[in-house]
């Protein structure tokens, strides 16, 4: 049986932390569905969500294991329709993990048959957070270092 997992997020923007996520759960599935989903929390986008799918995209290119979709609806009905039996997070330090625990538990019991991966982001690149390089991109500092493809 294929191992098929999402990697669900806003990406906005989708930063070198998320890129180290997928590169090292390619060891672990055999395809990574990355999930841009609609955060109902969030009013407004900073970077233009279609941009953010060309520019994954591009990042993944040669990696036919990787795809990027968008979606509007439960992660674990997404999976459900996936056929992905698994959900990558990446975790920064605790207060990422008190959030996405929550949010794991909460997907186990809407679909029994997923579970959550949680990866930690590794030492060099675990301060970038998308809150963060929005804001310095918002005041014409440079993020370049920071993303895994130019803006």
């Amino acid at each position: 049986m294929k191992k098929i997992a999402i990697f669900p997020g806003s990406f906005d923007p989708y930063t070198m932390g998320h890129h180290d996520i997928v590169v090292r759960s390619l060891k672990l599935f055999d395809e990574i569905i990355i999930g841009i989903g609609y955060n109902s929390t969030k009013q407004n986008r900073y970077f233009d969500i279609d941009l953010m799918v060309s520019k994954i995209e591009e990042v993944y290119k040669d990696i036919p294991q990787v795809k990027v979709i968008v979606y509007n609806e439960l992660t674990s009905t997404l999976a459900k329709k996936h056929n992905a039996n698994f959900l990558i997070r990446g975790l920064r330090n605790t207060t990422d993990f008190e959030y996405e625990n929550s949010i794991s538990q909460m997907n186990r019991y809407l679909n029994d048959e997923l579970e959550t991966v949680f990866l930690i982001t590794s030492p060099p690149i675990a301060a970038i957070s998308s809150t963060v390089i929005r804001e310095v991109h918002r005041y014409g500092g440079d993020v370049a270092e920071f993303l895994p493809y130019k803006i």
